[in-house]
Parts: structure tokens; C-alpha cells; sequence
């Protein structure tokens, strides 16, 4: 798959997982939030913001656990996340 190819697979994909009514449990919604958050934010770390403290230091923890992956990997874990959970 050509990078244009897997940034426009990537681009569906979001697509699907945004407008899914699909109630996903709480640690696969932290794998998409953090495979996104690493496809997407390409200037240093990114830390989470709001209001409640322990969610965002599990947001944190899955940050940390993809942060070896590269833009084009994490846009490749999320399209596989996508596929898995929200098949149409």
C-alpha cells in the first residue's frame, strides 16, 4: 500500500469510527484515541487535556505504550482497530 493509499484508508477509517453508534469498551477506545493521537500529532508528545485527572493518565498510558510507532504504523493499527470493531 503507497503512503496516499493508507493516509486515504486512514481518512475512512476515522470516518467509520466517527459516526459509529457502537458502544466499544473503554480500553479500545484508548487504542483508537492513541493510534490517532500518533498518526495525527506529529510535533513532540502529545499530552491530554480536561478535567478528569485519571482518565487523562490512562490516556497518557496509551500514549506511551504507542509512542514507537511511526505516523504511517499508527494510521496502519487504526485502520486494523476499525476493521475488527466496526466492520460494515
Amino acid at each position: 500500500m503507497t503512503k496516499e493509499e493508507l493516509h486515504i484508508n486512514f481518512l475512512e477509517a476515522f470516518e467509520k469510527a466517527s459516526n459509529t453508534t457502537i458502544q466499544l469498551p473503554p480500553d479500545v477506545m484508548l487504542h483508537f484515541y492513541a493510534y490517532y493521537k500518533q498518526a495525527t500529532h506529529t510535533e513532540g508528545f502529545h499530552t491530554p487535556s480536561g478535567d478528569n485527572e485519571i482518565r487523562n493518565a490512562f490516556k497518557l498510558n496509551a500514549l506511551f505504550q504507542v509512542k514507537n510507532l511511526t505516523p504511517d504504523e499508527a494510521k496502519l493499527k487504526y485502520i486494523e482497530l476499525v476493521n475488527k470493531y466496526i466492520a460494515e
